[in-house]
């Protein structure tokens, strides 16, 4: 009788619990979604814009196993050197895959190891993550002095607070809403602590470059992928075309 493996029973009750705890998320359960997102994966200068921002504010934490160097150069039209200048901190070749700057040791700072990003988006969805790091704030209870609405309990700390600034969330408005029937889903409110490098706009755009970023990251083939489905779209139909007045001049005597 062959018995089964038993780290690879492990491995597949762990991947089905984390497929049903993403789809749970992904189906929106109880969480609020104050900010509405859709990532633009065609306007390449955002692409561009959202690599620099997570090699400088995520990678030192959060890896990307699944993608090349070379591939986001070449799909974003990032040539080389500037490519090995600007992205490719402590890496040698083009070709070699994006590896967290943190040692794995150190995921006890934070409780567990930091979550790769190469699929994040495709798991939890870019509206989850773009509202993940748009609500940050000030919580004197939490270990590291920050909470997050879309997350809580959240072991990351606040790492863009630089550029955002502190915030603290309005509970008489979170209170006042839930009271007229609206609950989280009213929206939160906000109030500025202290201001950071950017403007509100400006902090918004960098969010949505980021998580742009890390949708393309998810799935760099997508936009080939759709370009050739149009093609192929295309050609089907102008080869309906033909065939229908192929088929009515072979038809025609006929009747």
């Amino acid at each position: 009788m062959k018995r089964t493996n038993p780290s690879l029973l492990a491995s597949l009750l762990a991947g089905a619990l984390l497929l049903a705890g993403g789809s749970a998320m992904a189906a929106g359960g109880h969480v609020a979604m104050p900010y509405t997102y859709e990532p633009d994966l065609g306007n390449e200068a955002s692409l561009q814009r959202g690599a620099a921002n997570y090699m400088n504010y995520c990678a030192g934490c959060h890896s990307m196993r699944l993608v090349r160097y070379g591939r986001i150069g070449s799909d974003l039209g990032i040539p080389e050197e500037l490519l090995r200048a600007n992205l490719m901190f402590g890496a040698d070749k083009p070709g070699e895959q994006i590896h967290a700057a943190m040692p794995a040791e150190a995921a006890k700072w934070f409780g567990q190891q930091p979550p790769d990003l190469s699929v994040e988006t495709r798991m939890r969805g870019p509206e989850w993550v773009y509202n993940y790091l748009m609500t940050f704030y000030v919580d004197n209870n939490r270990p590291l002095g920050t909470n997050n609405l879309v997350l809580p309990g959240a072991s990351m700390p606040h790492v863009l607070w630089e550029l955002q600034g502190w915030r603290a969330l309005d509970e008489s408005h979170a209170e006042a809403g839930a009271d007229e029937g609206h609950g989280a889903h009213a929206g939160p409110k906000f109030v500025q602590v202290s201001e950071g490098k950017l403007s509100e706009k400006d902090y918004e755009k960098f969010v949505a470059d980021t998580v742009a970023f890390l949708a393309y990251a998810a799935e760099p083939g997508r936009a080939g992928r759709i370009s050739l489905g149009i093609k192929v779209m295309l050609f089907l139909l102008l080869f309906t075309v033909l065939a229908y007045l192929l088929k009515r001049e072979f038809w025609r005597d006929v009747h």
